[in-house]
């Protein structure tokens, strides 16, 4: 039976001003980490360019960012509704604030936008609902849609117009998420032009990244935590690439912690296999990746899964000395802030 995994051990000291509230403008003048196996080199994103070579692929995740927070009411009760997961025929996955006043059945009215009505199919745990909508919603998340900025990202008055272009990836291209793969964040079109130019290829994936990005983990046992399902895909198209790419000698570079849970969920002992569907995989140091070879990602929280998921990739002790590098060095952290290259731990 594994030894419990203990969530101190992933825990840390951050300034409060080392959280950036804002991207980098333009947004590849953010810093970057080079997380080696030797030692630790302080970048900047065009860089990126210089460390990846003729050969290698990058895996991007396309997802984008819907405005998924919306506010109800059921008579005079307020509702908040965190939308989470399509189901498909009008049906949603969500995360309900106030959802113990909700009964299977009851009809909730949503505000700010277009007239739409959602029914409760079912109450479910951990404060999470399905919920049945008519037509309209697309409509209504426009006009009445929050984009659902992480809780350490602080507005006055909730989220902006500028958010909701901030909080984009230059890949955004198929609706569903409810937070952006913020490795992703670092893009621009000169910078892809360049990784073109120097012949570095991508591939495409798609993961929808849920609610329960957000969720902390409340065991001391890391291991007892267990995560909300996302929906992702892998085409074969993009299987194919990617196992060209390895069989050619080049190199895997996962765009985030999001394509890099995709890309595991679909790994089999002889490559990367097509994939659709739900995938709740919880990645913890031990694990043995076999999808990719480097990783681009943001700093994260402590005591969080991402934590973990990096910690696993690079290995705990050198996690440990790159966050404490970061810090000392100024780095900015989180969804808005700077990135690190990790490389893969032996």
């Amino acid at each position: 039976m594994p030894q419990p995994l203990s969530l101190d051990d992933f825990d840390f000291d951050l300034p409060a001003e080392r959280i950036a509230q804002r991207p980098a403008e333009p947004r590849d003048a953010a810093r970057l980490l080079q997380v080696g196996a030797e030692r630790l080199t302080d970048l900047r994103i065009p860089d990126l360019v210089g460390l990846l070579r003729a050969g290698d692929r990058m895996v991007v995740n396309d997802t984008r960012v819907i405005p998924a927070r919306l506010h109800a009411r059921r008579g005079e009760a307020r509702i908040e509704i965190m939308l989470n997961r399509a189901e498909g025929e009008g049906r949603w996955h969500a995360l309900i604030r106030n959802a113990r006043r909700l009964h299977a059945g009851d009809t909730l009215v949503i505000e700010g936008g277009p007239a739409l009505d959602c029914t409760v199919v079912e109450r479910q745990e951990g404060g999470a609902a399905l919920l049945r909508f008519g037509p309209g919603l697309e409509a209504a998340l426009e006009h009445a849609g929050e984009v659902p900025l992480p809780p350490y990202i602080t507005r006055e008055h909730g989220p902006t117009a500028r958010d909701r272009a901030d909080y984009q990836a230059i890949f955004a291209a198929r609706p569903g998420a409810v937070a952006a793969p913020t490795a992703s964040l670092h893009f621009t079109p000169a910078l892809l032009v360049a990784l073109e130019a120097r012949g570095v290829t991508r591939s495409t994936v798609t993961l929808h990244v849920g609610a329960g990005t957000f969720l902390p983990i409340r065991d001391a046992d890391a291991r007892a935590h267990r995560m909300h399902a996302e929906w992702g895909e892998v085409t074969e198209h993009a299987a194919a690439e990617i196992n060209a790419t390895r069989q050619a000698g080049g190199r895997v570079i996962a765009i985030g912690t999001t394509a890099l849970r995709l890309l595991e969920s679909a790994a089999t002992p002889t490559g990367i296999a097509p994939f659709r569907g739900l995938t709740d995989i919880y990645i913890l140091p031990g694990h043995r990746f076999a999808s990719a070879d480097l990783l681009l990602t943001n700093f994260h929280l402590p005591r969080s899964t991402l934590l973990l998921l990096v910690s696993a990739f690079a290995g705990s002790e050198r996690i440990r000395a790159a966050y404490a590098h970061a810090i000392a060095g100024g780095y900015r952290f989180y969804s808005y802030g700077d990135a690190c290259l990790l490389e893969r731990a032996p």
